[in-house]
């Protein structure tokens, strides 16, 4: 019985799962789960958006408008019931790096370039391709940006006197250590303080906004004390009591060309991050997110962001989480969110002028262990090889060279690595002395019927079945087997029923083998063949009178046992 698989239409794909929230029926006591999930969301990226905003070399009211104006977009358009947008710890990196070669007007540039970018690649379907990055790679560039947050925060960890710090990872460790002597012993204490109320509060009230605590506690120590530390108010002058309006940037074509690179930087790490948040709370849920919704919405919210000043914004997976946990129903509860920090700012933004940089950096060095998947690295290290390479070109490019560097070649080599382990698991089998694998089936574990080599006794009627991936990564071995051959039969039967994969590159391997065969003049019988490799295989020339093809193996057997009669 055929089945046929309706392809989705444009409204099932782009509809935001707000509207279908409300489609479902939205009643109240959806909206009082919602307002109480927003509510503890909006707690926890208080500090955190501001103190993402101060390590990727910006104001912190920068991390509240991202917060606010892209994260209410992100819950408003989004694919995922559950997504909170913000600025995230994953585009330090990138973010201060374009902030210290571009300035503040290139980076806004770039985050609406980027929100484009991300717009075609939702409409064009492209998001399905994200999820084909290999896990060693997302754990290696994790961890490496884990490494590269840390190295940031060492200074205001310390309250180190730094006239200028590199942004290289090894240079910037060589200028804090030479400034380890300006050591300032309050900030010290402060930045202690937070990390361990941050991890007791973990432990012993884990549903306590730990971060904003720790927080609010230094901060009322600095202004109770009067402590000589570095604080939002001392550096920035504190944040507005207001979103300042929208604003285009600067859209010259020179200036837009030169912040291109930047642009998709921050949209390939934007999606890829979205939709790995967008996995998690899939998982923690039981529900299931349209990725190409979402990466439109974060195109938007990402557009929305740069207009009010703010820097890119990407699904958070730890807010995102706390908001599942807090038992949000809806994307109702990331807009709520996006409301209350808006109300936090506008009432108590003069608190802020008295938050120590030290407990800012503080909440970041946590976020920066718990962003390391420490299990996983240490799993894939141990388990394969292959895996450890992965991972360990991903992490020490990221530390060293580039965050999209990383992501690039690490994919790169974990693609490569992969289609070496499939051209590894073609086999060709047949007689005995061409046989690339001659254990049972059963016993390799593969499931496949096992081959059965009485067929092949026939002098003049010589059997070979192909298995797994036939494609461009194991034409080389298939071919090298087949010029192996010897003998000189009426006809060659291949049966093609156990290929899982064909391309061009070996419907080219078989019509030079074709070839080959006609000049002897044998017969080739294809069996087995699916309707698209048989087209393949007949649009590169392997087709009647000198290959005839059949639905079976014992089909094209009968039909050469008839033909050599």
């Amino acid at each position: 019985m055929n089945t046929h698989f309706r392809q989705p239409t444009f409204g099932e794909l782009y509809t935001p799962k707000l509207v279908t929230i409300l489609r479902e029926g939205y009643g109240f006591a959806s909206f009082k789960a919602d307002l109480v999930a927003g509510l503890t969301v909006a707690i926890v990226a208080l500090p955190l958006s501001m103190a993402i905003a101060i390590a990727s070399g910006v104001t912190p009211d920068r991390g509240l408008y991202t917060a606010i104006a892209g994260g209410f977009v992100v819950s408003a358009l989004g694919g995922s019931r559950f997504q909170i947008g913000g600025p995230a710890g994953a585009f330090i990196v990138l973010v201060a790096a374009t902030v210290a070669q571009h300035g503040v007007d290139g980076l806004i540039l770039a985050t609406m370039l980027s929100g484009l970018i991300m717009l075609a690649v939702g409409f064009l379907r492209l998001g399905t391709f994200i999820k084909y990055i290999p896990y060693p790679v997302t754990v290696g560039f994790t961890a490496g940006i884990a490494i590269i947050i840390f190295a940031s925060q060492i200074k205001d960890l310390f309250g180190l006197t730094l006239a200028h710090e590199p942004g290289p990872l090894l240079p910037k460790l060589q200028a804090l250590a030479g400034a380890l002597p300006s050591a300032n012993a309050a900030a010290i204490a402060l930045a202690l303080l937070a990390i361990v109320t941050i991890v007791m509060l973990r432990r012993v009230r884990p549903h306590w906004p730990h971060f904003l605590i720790a927080v609010a506690l230094t901060a009322l120590i600095t202004w109770l004390f009067a402590l000589p530390v570095e604080t939002i108010g001392s550096r920035f002058g504190g944040i507005p009591r207001s979103l300042p309006p929208p604003q285009l940037p600067d859209l010259s074509l020179d200036k837009i060309v030169t912040m291109l690179p930047a642009a998709f930087s921050f949209a390939l790490l934007g999606s890829i991050e979205s939709l790995l948040s967008a996995v998690v709370a899939d998982g923690m849920s039981g529900r299931r997110h349209r990725s190409n919704c979402e990466l439109v919405a974060q195109g938007a919210a990402n557009i929305t962001s740069s207009l009010f000043g703010g820097i890119c914004v990407t699904g958070t997976i730890a807010r995102t989480a706390t908001n599942v946990r807090a038992g949000a129903r809806g994307p109702m509860s990331g807009m709520l969110h996006s409301l209350f920090l808006l109300s936090f700012m506008l009432v108590a933004a003069p608190l802020a002028s008295y938050i120590p940089l030290a407990s800012l950096a503080a909440v970041l060095a946590v976020v920066a262990w718990n962003m390391v998947e420490k299990r996983s690295f240490v799993t894939l290290m141990r388990i394969s090889p292959g895996d450890a390479v992965v991972l360990m070109t991903t992490f020490l490019l990221v530390i060293f060279r580039d965050l999209t560097e990383g992501i690039l070649i690490g994919s790169g080599v974990g693609i490569l690595l992969f289609l070496h382990r499939m051209a590894q698991a073609v086999e060709i089998e047949g007689q005995p002395a061409i046989v690339e694998q001659d254990r049972p089936d059963s016993e390799n574990g593969n499931g496949r019927t096992p081959y059965d080599a009485k067929i092949a006794t026939d002098p003049d009627v010589i059997v070979y079945r192909i298995s797994g991936a036939f494609f461009f990564g194991a034409a080389a071995t298939i071919a090298a087997t087949l010029d192996r051959l010897d003998e000189q039969p009426k006809a060659y039967v291949i049966d093609f029923s156990a290929v899982s994969i064909f391309d061009s590159t070996a419907a080219a391997t078989i019509e030079t083998f074709l070839r080959k065969a006609a000049r002897q003049g044998t017969a080739i019988y294809i069996a087995g063949a699916r309707p698209a490799t048989r087209r393949l295989l007949i649009a590169h020339g392997v087709k009647p009178p000198h290959a005839r093809f059949r639905q079976t193996l014992e089909a094209a057997l009968h039909a050469a046992h008839a033909a050599k009669s």
